[in-house]
């Protein structure tokens, strides 16, 4: 069971990435900026997720592409340079895995979203502090967000870019105030 306190995401420790189908392959892409903090209960469906992604970090190793994403076909970044996500609920379904449902927006629009997380384990640093890690994956639909851009192709009945994100993270945070017993 995880101490009980105030968490932040360790940026150089956490990776928020996504993977969307591009004609006959799948393209990968992360954020490289974000930040987000975690309130565990000692009753861990109590406890709370809220992060803030900077979508202008957009990573997907392809600057023309990560400029295209940042765009009003995408992202449109000038207007909505954030997306959150907050959590609402989560279930415990075994001591290791729990389903974290929450609201995500972007681009203005809120959807709820279910994550499958994973509990990596609770231990000290190096440096005197606690640290925690999780894993969790979950997908959306980037139409239902108003990001539909996209290209038919010639001679195929469907598009260049799929519908379908899936979301990939993998995040350590670092525990800055634990609840006193």
């Amino acid at each position: 069971m995880v101490t009980t306190g105030t968490w932040h995401l360790d940026p150089t420790h956490t990776e928020i990435g996504f993977q969307v189908r591009h004609l006959m392959s799948k393209v990968r892409g992360k954020f490289e900026s974000f930040e987000g903090t975690i309130v565990t209960a000692d009753d861990v469906t109590a406890s709370s997720l809220n992060v803030s992604v900077d979508l202008t970090s957009i990573n997907t190793g392809t600057a023309d592409r990560d400029q295209h994403l940042r765009s009003a076909d995408f992202f449109e970044v000038e207007k909505y340079p954030a997306m959150t996500f907050t959590s609402t609920g989560i279930k415990q379904v075994s001591d290791e895995e729990f389903v974290v449902t929450g609201d995500l927006t972007i681009k203005g629009v809120t959807k709820p979203v279910e994550l499958e997380v994973e509990f990596l384990g609770e231990g000290g640093d190096p440096w005197g502090g606690t640290r925690a890690g999780v894993e969790a994956k979950g997908q959306i639909s980037r139409k239902e967000f108003g990001i539909d851009f996209n290209i038919p192709v010639a001679g195929a009945d469907k598009a260049m870019i799929g519908d379908t994100i899936k979301l990939q993270i993998v995040a350590e945070a670092v525990l800055e105030a634990p609840v006193e017993a």
